[in-house]
Formats: C-alpha cells, sequence, structure tokens
C-alpha cells in the first residue's frame, strides 16, 4: 500500500470520531505510570498520547529510542506511518477501522472502558524490523463523547512471535466483555493469491509428509515437476527449504 493512500486511510478513520473542542494538555501521573508498565511489559517498550484534533502526538516517551534508535521529537504521525511494514500497513487501518466502528455503537461511558491490542512489525532505526504489540485506550474526552486523546504502549514482542499475521483484540476493562483474535475483513487487506492451482496441489501433499516421487504418482506428473513446484514456491515466498514452506503455509492457512 502506498504511503500517502496509507495516510489518508488512517486520518480519515481517526477523524471519524475526533472532537471539534481545544482540549488542555493531560494530566498524568507518568511517575507512577511508568512504574506499572516497568511491572507489566514483556519487553522494551515506549508509550505515547496521540491528539485525534491535531493527528500528532502531543507526547513520545524515551522508551522509543531505545526500542527503534529514533529520538520522541523526530516521531510525526507521517513518520510513525512510513516505518510501518507495507504489509502490516493495510492490517493497521482495518484493525482501526474496527475500533472505529466498534466505539460508534458504544455509549460514551463505555468507551474509555476499552482498549485495542494489536501487533504489527515495525523499521528500526538500523534497517531491521521488530514485531510490536500496540495497545491503547482512550484517554480523554469532549463533554459530547468526542475524542480528544489516545494513550498508547508499544512493546517488542519479536521474542514472542516473529512470523504470522497481525491478529486484534478489544479488551473489556471494569467488567465489561473483551472481544479476542477478532476476524478483521476489510478492502483495506488485499487479497493476493501467492499460489497456483498445481503448486497449492503439491503443497498440500507435502504437508501429509509425502515425498517428490510419491507426489508425482499421486498427482500423475513427473518427480522433476514436482520439485519445480517446490523450488517456484520455495522462491516466491522468500524462504530457505521446503520445511519452511510447509510450517508457513500451515501458520498462515495458505491452504
Amino acid at each position: 500500500m502506498k504511503l500517502e493512500l496509507f495516510n489518508n486511510e488512517a486520518n480519515k478513520i481517526w477523524k471519524r470520531h475526533a472532537t471539534e473542542s481545544v482540549p488542555d494538555l493531560l494530566q498524568l501521573e507518568l511517575d507512577l505510570y511508568k512504574k506499572l508498565l516497568n511491572f507489566f511489559q514483556v519487553g522494551d517498550y515506549y508509550y505515547y498520547i496521540f491528539n485525534f484534533q491535531t493527528m500528532q502526538f502531543d507526547l513520545v516517551s524515551p522508551g522509543m529510542e531505545t526500542m527503534l534508535g529514533y529520538e520522541p521529537a523526530a516521531m510525526t504521525i507521517g513518520f510513525f506511518m512510513s516505518i510501518i511494514h507495507p504489509d502490516d500497513a493495510p492490517w493497521l487501518l482495518s484493525f482501526e477501522d474496527k475500533t472505529s466502528r466498534f466505539f460508534a455503537q458504544l455509549p460514551p461511558d463505555k468507551i474509555m472502558k476499552y482498549k485495542n491490542r494489536y501487533d504489527y512489525r515495525m523499521k528500526k532505526k538500523d534497517g531491521t524490523y521488530i514485531r510490536v504489540l500496540h495497545q491503547a485506550s482512550i484517554a480523554q474526552m469532549d463533554e459530547n463523547g468526542g475524542l480528544m486523546q489516545t494513550l498508547g504502549v508499544h512493546t517488542d514482542i519479536t521474542h514472542l512471535k516473529r512470523d504470522g499475521k497481525p491478529v486484534m483484540s478489544l479488551i473489556g476493562m471494569d467488567g465489561e466483555p473483551s472481544y479476542l483474535d477478532i476476524d478483521v475483513k476489510s478492502s483495506f487487506i488485499q487479497s493476493k493469491e501467492a499460489l497456483s492451482k498445481r503448486e497449492k496441489e503439491v503443497l498440500r501433499l507435502l504437508i501429509e509428509g509425502k515425498v517428490s516421487k510419491e507426489i508425482a504418482e499421486v498427482l500423475n506428473i513427473s518427480k522433476q515437476t514436482v520439485d519445480t513446484h517446490r523450488k517456484n514456491m520455495i522462491h516466491k515466498n522468500k524462504l530457505i527449504n521446503t520445511g519452511e514452506l510447509v510450517g508457513k503455509a500451515v501458520k498462515e492457512g495458505w491452504l
């Protein structure tokens, strides 16, 4: 997804429930909050306050430099979007759209009792990618229920989840129900057929544990043709061997 389109779509979603009021700077007990975060985070993290009216960050904690290598002052919304993995950008849009629509059907007093939680990959200053767990809840609203500011935390969970597609949950607090691993379907996520019909047939038999000779007999094709399909699937999915191919296919539900 092109960055300009990504930015435009994200702004449309976030402005959907933004307030017209001018907010005072949110007063948080940041020292206490940092101590609580140190207790409960599972990896490096940083926190931020996002302003729905200005569509910019009011605050980004110093942990961003430790985790990603960027100075907090450099973190504009445009820069933030530019370091999200291109394959995960449509997922982020879909998750934010789902959250916005969920909030739209809640009474105002319930909105602040929910946080959204999902993961995606972000590029560090050194060019490598890490997987980030995003958690955010509404921190301030106006008297009409318009959203003013959100408080978010980004945690490095690469050691817990290196592969697999992003997943989303809406977590209820103060007795509200939670919705875990929500099935998000959206026009933002483009479906792309990674494998041909014949490749899928070969892959299905590989997953069953069959070798090339056995697959050739089942499909009534030559062993050389089977090997060619295997190599093509490995190459176009940027994998190393058949084991990685089978593992990725099972994890991401290709069949």
